[in-house]
């Protein structure tokens, strides 16, 4: 029986969170197979198997912290499992782990030999005590809070299904009901339970800790703007088909970057970052725009870095490599480094104004807001239907005031109105 222990994932990381045992104790195992989801401080991370064999025992519940370099799963070699090892069959027969894997491929003469040897009892469990279900079943069960032990499964050697669970869900609830029916009695509220604790770890503990801080070490002010997008949805539109046949998504996202960049070169101050102690700017001259991404795990912000010398396509590749990844929640390290400055869109989920928290130690972030169809007066004063956008800023008021911020805003909102103007700047 070999241990597996936990590798160094890297970035100094010494510990990080069991999220989801893709294994029972007792499975048989590929080399490659995803064998448990852990989450560090910055991502999700997928551990696969090294080798084909049998897991005999799982170190660390789910949930709770695993150590960099200590063991977290126990299995046994495929070898020894098939007799390749020279062992007798006899000896294997007396080992619990061994006893798992007969679970999957001994056959029935042979489990009746020995009470140990049973792949399952009436309720569905292996000789490892576990009860057969997937991960999405167990994840089910977890979140109605259930005991699978509970519930009665209907698969193979009792496995239970997610039909399963839903019929136990369907008995529990009928049960109080038929019996205040029974009884007479009006049905009566339980008293407020006791709230379900989720410790916070991983991403949203890292995001927890910079918010505060960036919240309480930086004095924001902010900035609201309406930008008129028709004619960037018109030339978005008109993009679209190219950029699609070379097997890319354009949204609006890096119009707005390689706007930015552009609007950057203006007023650099906005790219600009204080240093600890506060008595020194050091101004960046490449702009790597960071964008504020929903993942699973929690807020990420990956960033595309040198926006300045990307061109549009290059742009939109790298937003839907890291949309991907950081939904995903497996963003690569240097992805999330070295941000300069940072765009939120808000507005893709519906919201219409936002006020940002400063991704420190960068200087400033926008929040976009959804666009809506509304009416404006145009130059002659005759009521057009427009595409607005509203937007708010978010600045370091330590070295950043309200008059560099609207020169600023209204540099890349010039852009984004006329957005043709950018191809003055193509180098």
């Amino acid at each position: 029986m070999s241990d597996f222990m936990l590798p160094d994932i890297g970035e100094g990381i010494v510990e990080c969170e069991v999220v989801e045992w893709r294994v029972a104790e007792g499975d048989r195992i590929e080399e490659d197979q995803p064998i448990v989801e852990v989450m560090t401080d910055k991502a999700l991370v997928e551990i696969t198997a090294p080798e084909p064999g049998i897991v005999t025992k799982l170190y660390v519940p789910q949930g709770q912290v695993a150590k960099v370099h200590a063991p977290l799963y126990a299995y046994q070699l495929e070898s020894e499992v098939t007799g390749g090892t020279g062992q007798s069959s006899d000896a294997d027969t007396a080992e619990a782990p061994k006893a798992a894997a007969q679970a999957h491929s001994a056959p029935k003469s042979r489990e009746s030999s020995s009470s140990h040897a049973a792949p399952s009892n009436s309720m569905g469990k292996t000789t490892m005590g576990k009860v057969p279900a997937s991960p999405a079943v167990r994840r089910l069960v977890r979140e109605h809070e259930l005991q699978l032990n509970d519930i009665s499964g209907s698969g193979k050697d009792g496995r239970v299904l997610k039909e399963d669970v839903l019929a136990h869900l369907d008995q529990t609830a009928l049960v109080p009901a038929s019996a205040n029916q029974v009884s007479g009695q009006p049905l009566v509220r339980s008293e407020p339970q006791t709230p379900r604790v989720e410790p916070l770890r991983g991403v949203r503990a890292v995001m927890a800790k910079r918010m505060v801080e960036s919240a309480s070490t930086i004095p924001h002010f902010h900035y609201g703007e309406e930008i008129d997008v028709t004619e960037l949805l018109a030339l978005r539109e008109r993009l679209k088909p190219q950029v699609e046949a070379l097997g890319e998504r354009l949204t609006l996202m890096p119009f707005f970057m390689k706007a930015m960049a552009l609007a950057v070169a203006q007023a650099p101050i906005v790219n600009a970052q204080l240093n600890a102690a506060g008595d020194e700017l050091h101004y960046y001259a490449q702009c790597n725009i960071g964008m504020a991404v929903d993942s699973k795990a929690g807020l990420l912000v990956p960033n595309v870095k040198g926006v300045e010398q990307l061109t549009l396509l290059d742009i939109a590749r790298e937003v839907g490599r890291l949309t991907t990844s950081a939904r995903e929640g497996r963003v690569d390290q240097a992805d999330l480094k070295g941000g300069t400055i940072s765009i939120s869109n808000i507005g893709a989920l519906g919201g219409t104004y936002a006020a940002p928290i400063i991704n420190a130690p960068e200087a400033a972030i926008v929040a976009i807001g959804k666009t809506q169809w509304l009416p404006r007066f145009d130059e002659h004063g005759a009521v057009q239907r427009r595409a607005i956008m509203t937007i708010t800023w978010a600045g370091d008021h330590r070295f950043i005031d309200g008059g560099t911020i609207a020169r600023f805003c209204n540099a890349w909102k010039g852009f984004l109105e006329a957005p043709e103007t950018m191809l003055l700047h193509l180098g």
